[in-house]
């Protein structure tokens, strides 16, 4: 392979075969989407490439049938309370793993990181039967707890190495003047983490904007995020217009998309791999 990759026209020929075929991946998505934006502003559509007519009719169609204002509002108050409660536990429990040497710290990380590498409905089943049981199964608090399984580990993730940069010195020195760990922390380490808990709040919000399965195994009628709610609107039992479920997925992918837009003007990934580096210097 180093061989054939020496050759110029043979790297060449590579690195368009490469260009090629992320091109042709881009433009099925982009043609996916386009024909459900299409389709949610379109009146009729049978043949040729463009719908017949243009209206909006179908989004206050979605926004009446699928109650989307309330759908929204339940996201909002869901994704709000699992970003902070994960940013609550998520952020001291990453200073502990980046400062503290203890035995079997390993296992704990590694236990730390199963919920982000086992499928979530592998551990969402057993979940929802615990939550239900004991009676928050198909309530909001229910969802917010099992969004939580994932969204916790991955700020401690995510939060490390932004502690890990912060000069230790720079706690003795507060120290060593009279400084108690919670002026400490006020003064000197929140200020310092903000960007990182930034940024693992905003990748901990487009994960739970995004989380199916946790999310549908323990939501209830009133208690249903936007993806669970577009789910049942293209699957559940009854006729509906194929332009108020694409309405609806537009909302969906507009929403996502400004957040996801958010997390990358302000996660910068030279401090996630940070700790990486360090390593290996």
């Amino acid at each position: 392979m180093d061989a054939i990759l020496g050759n110029p026209l043979a790297r060449r020929a590579w690195n368009l075969a490469l260009v090629g075929l992320m091109l042709f991946f881009l433009c099925n998505v982009v043609a996916v989407i386009a024909v459900v934006v299409v389709n949610s502003l379109g009146t009729r559509w049978f043949e040729g490439w463009l719908p017949e007519g243009i209206t909006g009719r179908w989004y206050g169609n979605a926004w009446a049938e699928f109650q989307l204002g309330s759908v929204l509002l339940v996201t909002a108050q869901v994704a709000a309370a699992v970003v902070a409660l994960s940013l609550l536990v998520g952020v001291p429990a990453a200073y502990a793993m980046a400062r503290l040497r203890f035995p079997g710290k390993g296992l704990v990380l590694l236990l730390f990181l199963l919920p982000l590498l086992v499928p979530p409905v592998t551990y969402g089943i057993p979940l929802a039967t615990v939550l239900y049981q004991v009676g928050l199964g198909g309530t909001i608090w229910g969802v917010i707890l099992a969004n939580l399984v994932p969204a916790a580990p991955f700020v401690v993730l995510v939060m490390t190495p932004f502690v890990e940069q912060v000069d230790t010195r720079l706690e003795d020195a507060a120290r060593v003047f009279g400084a108690g760990t919670a002026t400490i922390f006020r003064r000197i380490l929140l200020p310092l983490l903000l960007p990182g808990m930034l940024s693992a709040g905003l990748l901990v919000l487009m994960r739970t904007l995004s989380m199916f399965e946790l999310t549908f195994l323990t939501a209830g009628a009133d208690s249903q995020t936007l993806v669970v709610a577009l789910y049942y609107a293209v699957f559940a039992a009854g006729v509906r217009a194929p332009q108020s479920t694409d309405a609806m997925a537009v909302v969906y992918m507009a929403t996502t998309l400004i957040w996801l837009l958010l997390a990358l003007r302000f996660v910068d990934p030279t401090q996630m791999v940070g700790r990486v580096k360090a390593q290996r210097g």
